[in-house]
């Protein structure tokens, strides 16, 4: 089968435009929350909620928990510079929503590309503290155990006894 110069070249330029399409880079950022109020789950979801509002068209912005307190704010963009921009705002709107709910953050590490190695980490990081957080066969529930201690022995049915 014979080829001709018109289909080689297009056959080319097809695979080239294929590899020079620019891949999106993966931002992320470590993050500590915590907030000890009565309600202090909502308030930590608020932050996220605000972190993940700060989100551009070419920046969208998400927050995921990896393990209590540790969460991870993630984008993927073409643009490194404006990413990292982009993360760093959501982590201040973050802090500036759980601080008004008198709770904490704490930047475990900064905004920063990452590559797949990081990810697979951090996706073994999580299956690690999952599993860790199971409960396992041998585990005693506290309430078993706080029955077992009890007051003693008590007869609650015997009349009481009154000393004159």
């Amino acid at each position: 089968m014979l080829y001709s110069c018109f289909q080689v070249e297009e056959a080319l330029l097809k695979n080239i435009k294929r590899r020079m399409t620019p891949q999106p880079l993966k931002i992320r950022a470590d993050v500590e929350l915590t907030c000890f109020a009565y309600d202090g789950v909502e308030r930590i979801r608020d932050a996220m909620r605000a972190a993940e509002a700060a989100s551009t068209e070419d920046c969208p912005v998400r927050m995921k928990l990896v393990a209590p307190p540790l969460y991870v704010l993630t984008t993927q963009t073409l643009d490194k510079n404006k990413g990292i921009e982009v993360l760093n705002v959501a982590c201040e709107a973050c802090q500036q929503s759980i601080e008004g709910s008198k709770g904490k953050m704490v930047v475990k590490e900064a905004a920063r590309a990452v590559s797949e190695r990081d990810d697979r980490l951090l996706a073994e990081k999580m299956e690690a503290l999952e599993a860790a957080n199971r409960e396992v066969d041998g585990d005693i529930d506290s309430e078993e155990e706080e029955e077992d201690q009890g007051m003693g022995d008590i007869d609650v049915d015997a009349p009481p006894i009154l000393e004159v």
